[in-house]
């Protein structure tokens, strides 16, 4: 028969694209949130988003999702009239979140450190070698000056 599946050809199936998990961006929102809220658990959403620089719907999910992973409680805000505002608070697992994640930002810092003091080094040296005393005004920490 032409219209049975047994001689339609085979569509294969459309491929989806899953997105991380945890994307650097994500991971450096919640890591900002949680260093944010651990000083003033008070913070509005609104409050927190123009600190962030980043949207307010965004600060709201990735909120919502810090919650889902039980690192972050919500309480009323007890001064709220309104009784619309919450305290974030973080729970024993947020505050060991921040630390890992407060790790994890440490140790790309000191990498990206690295190859910046590498690079700073390298084009010290090709300067020295064309004029030397084009690097006087640049002031190079101890550090980071040319091992001669």
């Amino acid at each position: 028969m032409p219209g049975s599946p047994k001689n339609s050809p085979k569509k294969p199936a459309p491929k989806t694209r899953h997105p991380a998990p945890h994307t650097q961006h994500q991971l450096n929102i919640q890591f900002q949130l949680l260093q944010l809220l651990a000083e003033n658990p008070h913070m509005s959403q609104r409050d927190l988003s123009r600190k962030m620089g980043v949207a307010l719907g965004r600060v709201n999910y990735c909120l919502t999702g810090l919650k889902e992973k039980g690192f972050i409680k919500l309480e009323n805000f007890k001064g709220s009239p309104s009784h619309l505002r919450y305290a974030y608070i973080l729970t024993p697992s947020g505050f060991e979140e921040k630390l890992r994640l407060t790790l994890r930002f440490l140790k790309r810092r000191l990498r990206q450190y690295d190859e910046i003091k590498t690079q700073i080094q390298t084009l010290s040296q090709e300067v020295a070698q064309t004029d030397p005393t084009l690097l006087k005004d640049l002031n190079l920490p101890i550090n980071l000056k040319l091992k001669t």
